[in-house]
């Protein structure tokens, strides 16, 4: 009986879930592929602040794929006044170069700057896309604490 009640909610949660059209791939959301890119952020911050730069190499090359499917899965979004498709390569592609220039030197200060300056276009985006109640910071702590960020020796 107690599988029962479980396994019929779960079917019923499941159902409810945007399904594809038969023949069209699925396409994660806009707020899905965004929590992907704020996992990438924390991610690339840990790396760099270990000083592992390969790691942080790596969640920069995901954080520029992931803005490029958004931008070419959801080129707009309802309510916006800012097209993704325009806000994020105005926005984000100088932050990202000069993060790639500091991860390619291995200069922890300047990665620091611009791991700012990336989080400042973040929250900038945010605002200009009427998401400003979405605001994004530094983190404080590690929230992957199965992962080592520190470079291996």
């Amino acid at each position: 009986m107690v599988a029962v009640a479980l396994i019929v909610p779960c079917s019923l949660a499941a159902s409810c879930g945007r399904q594809p059209a038969a023949g069209e791939a699925y396409v994660p959301g806009l707020g899905e592929m965004m929590t992907l890119q704020q996992m990438r952020h924390v991610k690339l911050w840990l790396a760099g602040e270990a000083g592992n730069w390969e790691l942080a190499g790596y969640e920069l090359d995901e954080i520029g794929e992931g803005f490029d499917d958004i931008v070419k899965f959801h080129p707009t979004h309802k309510d916006s006044p800012v097209a993704p498709k325009d806000a994020i390569p105005r926005m984000v592609t100088e932050p990202v170069k000069e993060l790639r220039a500091a991860v390619d030197k291995k200069d922890a200060r300047a990665f620091a700057a611009a791991y700012d300056a990336l989080t400042a276009a973040c929250n900038n985006c945010h605002q200009a896309t009427n998401f400003g109640f979405n605001k994004v910071q530094k983190p404080s702590n590690n929230p992957y604490p199965n992962q080592l960020f520190a470079p291996a020796r």
